[in-house]
């Protein structure tokens, strides 16, 4: 074992129970170095004061030295008193061996829309308090035990077929979608789907999408080279007839991100048409679609032609962003481009994950758990609605009744100032503006983008109060 850098495994069951990482190099011999690791061990406090140290023969074993060589330098330790030795106790770090004291650490400064942030009003992510902790943890036990030996192998980079089954029965059960597992791959989410598309070449600019949007998406896009047209949008949806040379558009048609309302069914259908006169195809980002409060939910627009529409949806708004799993529901033409660009290793979503999912939506958890947060976040709309009309009746809510988050229609000149007056009083929301495409030529709209998932029940009521009082007017 060379002297430059050993690893010594110190087995205590009081104080040390980790890694004790020795450096025995230097001048004078093994006992010097190893004087010198021990004595800078305790300096430096990774051995802690009554720590006991392993025997002679285990450490001499462990570094490969002679165990004399231990014996003399824990000996000369203790006559330094950095050790003491007590006959049934062993050896052990001096109680006055006292360690260096860390420097204080200088906090670093956290971004302004974080720091004294009192209610999250911030739109994108669900409660997280309300994750079906109970029976995402019995789907995780029944697929661990009933997991075959190859899942645990390098695996296919379709994603697991036990979890293609599920969503394909469960998207074309609930969202219309007409599919089959051989066509669904499975991702980390939407950024990671968008860049298997542009950033593995199945798909190439430029690509039109909506006036009002993500700008992450947008970076992402341009990151990849893709040059985005923002399409305008009215009370309809995406301006679809102004598309013109693009070979493939980006849409949310079930709930249009951030502005709220749908795609019209007459420009649904156009858009299909323009993908078949162009060789196109349409992107459909279906964020939130399960979350509908006025009516039942709007099919995907896939199931007018899954030959030229692409299906994109995760679990990151009906679940949790931190589960990273997402599908994408292909064309034919684009299943081998898509495993391609995403490689043979490395890039997937957690195996033990997608089986616990898999298990989720088969067992009916995943429709019961989506039941429950529809009827929370409806109530929660319901009751920021019923909040303006009493406190600030001047103020609409725009959009249809669903989703996570709802646009507040601001007067001319006052969404900035709303902004800043949120942030003073601890509120973190955002502002329309942020999300506007610069290179479109639409009128901008003013608004707050209000996130009523994602506080938990007991800081709804609080949150809304605040929101109240910070608005124009």
């Amino acid at each position: 074992m060379p002297d430059s850098r050993v690893n010594s495994w110190v087995d205590s069951a009081e104080r040390i129970g980790a890694d004790l990482h020795l450096e025995l190099s230097g001048p004078g011999g093994r006992r010097a170095a190893l004087t010198g690791a021990l004595r800078e061990a305790v300096r430096s406090g990774r051995l802690a004061p009554g720590a006991r140290l392993p025997p002679y023969r285990s450490l001499a074993a462990d570094l490969g030295v002679a165990r004399n060589t231990v014996a003399d330098a824990y000996a000369e330790l203790v006559a330094e008193g950095w050790l003491t030795a007590r006959q049934g106790s062993g050896t052990r770090v001096a109680e006055r061996a006292e360690p260096l004291r860390p420097r204080a650490r200088v906090p670093k400064k956290l971004p302004p829309r974080v720091r004294g942030t009192r209610h999250d009003l911030r739109q994108g992510t669900p409660d997280a308090s309300a994750f079906p902790r109970a029976a995402w943890l019995a789907s995780y036990r029944r697929a661990l035990q009933q997991a075959p030996n190859e899942a645990f192998g390098p695996g296919d980079p379709a994603g697991r077929r036990e979890l293609r089954e599920a969503l394909a029965e469960y998207l074309a059960r609930a969202r219309g979608v007409r599919t089959e597992p051989g066509r669904i791959v499975i991702c980390s989410g939407f950024a990671h789907a968008v860049g298997l598309l542009f950033g593995g070449g199945v798909l190439r600019g430029p690509l039109a999408v909506e006036a009002y949007g993500l700008s992450f998406h947008r970076k992402l896009l341009t990151a990849a080279g893709v040059r985005t047209v923002p399409l305008p949008l009215d009370d309809d949806g995406a301006r679809v007839d102004r598309l013109g040379r693009e070979r493939a558009v980006l849409l949310t048609p079930a709930h249009q991100f951030p502005t709220g309302g749908p795609l019209h069914p007459e420009r649904r259908a156009a858009v299909v048409d323009w993908a078949r006169a162009r060789d196109g195809v349409v992107l459909e980002d279906d964020y939130d679609g399960e979350f509908r409060y006025d009516r039942k939910p709007v099919g995907a627009v896939q199931g007018l032609d899954p030959e030229r529409v692409i299906h994109i949806g995760s679990v990151s708004k009906s679940l949790s962003p931190a589960l990273r799993l997402g599908w994408m529901v292909l064309p034919e033409r684009y299943v081998d481009g898509v495993l391609a660009a995403k490689g043979d290793r490395e890039a997937w979503a957690s195996v033990l994950d997608q089986l616990s999912l898999a298990d989720f939506l088969a067992s009916g958890s995943y429709d019961r758990h989506v039941r429950r947060m529809r009827q929370r976040y409806r109530s929660r709309r319901d009751r920021l609605v019923a909040a303006l009309a009493e406190h600030a009746p001047h103020i609409a809510v725009t959009g249809v009744a669903a989703g996570l988050h709802a646009v507040l229609r601001l007067p001319p000149g006052t969404e900035r100032s709303a902004v800043k007056a949120a942030a003073r009083h601890g509120i973190a929301l955002d502002g329309l503006a942020g999300f506007r495409h610069p290179a479109t030529d639409m009128e901008p709209r003013e608004g707050l983008v209000v996130g009523y998932a994602t506080p938990s029940e007991a800081e709804y009521g609080p949150a809304l109060e605040a929101l109240c009082r910070v608005l124009p007017g």
